[in-house]
C-alpha cells in the first residue's frame, strides 16, 4: 500500500516546528507549539471543550480494536477516580505473537533515517493534539486530576515533554555524519582511503510502563525517545489509567500506517486483573529499554532484574523546602499553599518536608517564630481551599485508597498544624476529595525522624522543626543523599545560606528553586527548558529530557568500504 503521508509532505509540515525545538533546547527559553488555553481549541478548529467531552463518553462502552496481532481477549474495567466507569475495553496481547511481529517492524524503521522518524513522531503529536480536549478527559477520568490540570499536564505540557524528547533524540542521532571519506597518507605510496556509512541502530524494543496519576505526561518522554530512535515500542499501562495511552497508541499506529510503516511498531499491552504483566515483560530477552515511572520499590527490582535492558526510572523522593527567611511573606505563604494543594499532593514533585528554624524567621512582616509561620501557612491553605468550587478546580480527586490512607494515618504523627477536611463535589459526588493536612515535626527528636525521612505521597506535609539554618542544610544533604528529592526549595535572603543549600544541591544532583513568590512553583516544571529530575539522587535514574535520556536507546554501526 502506498504510504498517504510522504516524506517530502511530512517534513515540509513538521522541520520548522523540529528546528524550533532544536534551537529551544539550546537556549532554554520560553516556547511551546501547544497552546494551554481551553479557548484556544475551539478557535483553532481543534476538539473544544464540549466536542472533546462528547468524544470521550462515546468511548464507553466500547472496544478499542487497535488491529494488534495476537489478540487473544479483552480487558477492561477502569472506574475514575471521580466514581463513574469507563467502560472501554482493550486488546489483550498474546506476547509470544505480539513481540515478534513488532521486531519484524523495526527494519524499515531504522532504514528511514532519524529526520524522517522525527517527522512521523511530530505528526503523531500533531494528531494528539488535534484531540487535545478528548484526552484531557481521559486523563482527568483516570488520574483523578481536576480538569484544568488535567488539560494542561495531560495535554499540551505532554505533548511539550513528547516534542522535546524526540528533539533530543534528534541531535543525538545526528552528532555522527551519515558518511565519510577517509584518507590516510601514507608517503610515498598511495594513501589508503575508505568511505564509511554510520548507521543509527535501535537496540530494541522499549517498553512504557505507564502510571496512575500522569499516564501521557510521564508516558510521553520515554515513548517518543524510543520511537524516535528506531525502537519499536510497547505501552503497558498502569490498570487503573489505560485510556489515556490506549488512545495514544491508536493515534500512533494509524499515523505509522499512513506514513508507509508498519502499525506495530507500536502497541498496546493492556493486563487482566491481578495479572501483573509488567515483571514479566520486563525481563523478556526482547525488551531492550524500559522507561518506568512509579514505586520505589518496582523501580528498583527493575534495575536489578531487568539485566538485559536499558532501564530508566523514575521512583519517588523526599522533596524538601528549606524556610530560613523572606522580604516577601505574604508571597511564600502563598506559593507554598499553592504547591501543597495541587493535585491534592499527588505529584512526585510537591513538598513534603518544610524544615523552619524553631526560633523563627526573619521576614518583610519581622521575625516569625516557627509556631506562627506553620500556623500563617495552615491559614494560607485554608484561604486557598475554603471554597469548595476553587477546592475541587485545585485539588481534584484523590487517585487511590492508599493514598486516602496516608493522609489519614498523618494526623497521628504529631501535632496537627492543619487539619484535612473532606469536600464535597456536586458534579461528581462519588469522588474523593480532601484537602492537605501539615504535621508539625521535630527534626532533634529521633522519634519524630521515621516520619520526615520516608516518602508519604499525597497530600501530606511536615513543618519540621530544625536548630538552625546549618541543621536544615545538614538534614537536606542527608535527605537528598539517602532518600533522594525531585525538587528542592528554598527561601532566604541570606547568601551564604543560599550558597550553602546551592552546593548542597550541586553536590547531591538535585534541581533547586530559590524563593519562588509569583505564579511559578517548585512542583512545575517547563518542557525545552526545566529538567525533570536529575537522574543523579537515588529518586530517579533519568532525567526528563536531556542527551543521556537518549543516546542510549540505539547504537552506531559503521560499514566501510576502500574508497
Amino acid at each position: 500500500m502506498a504510504a498517504e503521508l510522504t516524506a517530502h509532505q511530512l517534513i515540509a509540515q513538521h522541520r520548522p516546528t523540529l528546528d524550533l525545538a532544536l534551537e529551544t533546547i539550546r537556549t532554554r527559553a520560553y516556547w511551546s507549539p501547544h497552546p494551554e488555553h481551553p479557548k484556544a481549541y475551539g478557535e483553532n478548529g481543534s476538539l473544544d471543550t464540549a466536542a472533546g467531552k462528547a468524544a470521550f463518553d462515546a468511548l464507553s462502552g466500547t472496544r478499542l480494536d487497535l488491529g494488534q496481532p495476537g489478540t487473544d481477549g479483552w480487558v477492561g474495567g477502569e472506574v475514575s477516580p471521580y466514581g463513574i466507569e469507563l467502560g472501554v475495553e482493550y486488546p489483550h496481547a498474546d506476547l509470544d505473537v505480539l513481540l515478534p511481529a513488532m521486531q519484524a517492524a523495526q527494519k524499515a524503521w531504522r532504514d528511514a533515517g532519524a529526520e524522517l522518524r522525527a517527522m512521523v513522531c511530530l505528526e503523531i503529536l500533531k494528531r494528539i493534539a488535534d484531540r487535545t480536549m478528548e484526552f484531557a478527559q481521559a486523563v482527568m477520568h483516570t488520574s483523578g486530576q481536576a480538569f484544568m490540570m488535567a488539560f494542561q499536564a495531560g495535554g499540551p505540557h505532554a505533548q511539550d515533554r513528547g516534542m522535546e524528547a524526540v528533539a533530543y533524540a534528534y541531535v543525538e542521532q545526528s552528532r555522527t555524519p551519515e558518511t565519510a571519506e577517509w584518507t590516510k597518507p601514507q608517503g610515498k605510496r598511495d594513501p589508503l582511503a575508505l568511505t564509511k556509512r554510520f548507521t543509527p541502530v535501535p537496540r530494541g524494543i522499549g517498553l512504557v510502563v505507564g502510571c496512575n496519576t500522569f499516564p501521557t505526561w510521564n508516558g510521553y518522554p520515554g515513548l517518543f525517545a524510543s520511537l524516535a530512535t528506531g525502537n519499536a515500542v510497547l505501552v503497558k499501562p498502569h490498570p487503573r489509567a489505560v485510556l489515556p495511552l490506549a488512545l495514544t497508541v491508536q493515534v500512533a499506529r494509524d499515523v505509522l500506517t499512513e506514513a508507509g510503516f508498519d502499525p506495530n511498531l507500536v502497541a498496546l499491552a493492556a493486563e487482566r486483573p491481578g495479572e501483573g504483566i509488567a515483571k514479566t515483560l520486563a525481563t523478556r530477552p526482547e525488551i531492550r529499554i524500559i522507561d518506568y515511572t512509579g514505586s520505589t520499590a518496582f523501580g528498583d527490582w527493575l534495575e536489578a532484574n531487568a539485566r538485559q535492558a536499558q532501564v530508566y526510572t523514575e521512583k519517588a523522593g523526599v522533596n524538601t523546602v528549606i524556610v530560613e527567611s523572606t522580604d516577601d511573606y505574604q508571597g511564600m505563604l502563598a506559593n507554598l499553599a499553592f504547591s501543597l494543594s495541587l493535585y491534592s499532593g499527588q505529584m512526585c514533585t510537591t513538598p513534603q518536608n518544610l524544615l523552619i528554624p524553631r526560633d523563627g524567621i526573619r521576614t518583610d512582616q519581622g521575625v516569625k517564630s516557627y509556631d506562627e509561620v506553620t500556623a500563617d501557612l495552615a491559614r494560607a491553605v485554608d484561604g486557598l481551599l475554603g471554597d469548595d468550587a476553587r477546592a475541587n478546580a485545585l485539588l481534584g480527586a484523590i487517585v487511590n485508597p492508599d493514598v486516602k490512607a496516608r493522609l489519614e494515618a498523618a494526623s497521628g504523627l504529631g501535632e496537627v498544624a492543619l487539619a484535612s477536611r473532606e469536600v464535597a463535589n456536586p458534579e461528581f459526588p462519588d469522588a474523593v476529595v480532601r484537602t492537605p493536612v501539615i504535621v508539625k515535626l521535630d527534626g532533634a527528636k529521633p522519634e519524630d525522624e521515621a516520619a520526615y525521612t520516608s516518602e508519604c505521597f499525597g497530600p501530606v506535609s511536615f513543618a519540621v522543626a530544625v536548630d538552625s539554618a546549618d541543621h536544615a542544610v545538614e538534614l537536606l544533604r542527608r535527605s537528598v543523599r539517602e532518600k533522594g528529592a525531585m525538587t528542592v526549595g528554598a527561601y532566604t535572603t541570606d547568601p551564604e545560606v543560599e550558597e550553602a543549600v546551592q552546593e548542597v544541591c550541586l553536590d547531591e544532583a538535585a534541581q533547586l528553586s530559590l524563593n519562588l513568590t509569583g505564579g511559578v512553583y517548585v512542583n512545575q516544571t517547563a518542557a525545552f527548558s526545566d529538567f525533570h529530575g536529575s537522574g543523579g539522587n537515588p529518586a530517579a535514574n533519568a532525567a526528563l529530557c536531556d542527551g543521556a535520556f537518549v543516546a542510549n536507546r540505539f547504537r552506531v554501526v559503521e560499514v566501510r568500504r576502500p574508497a
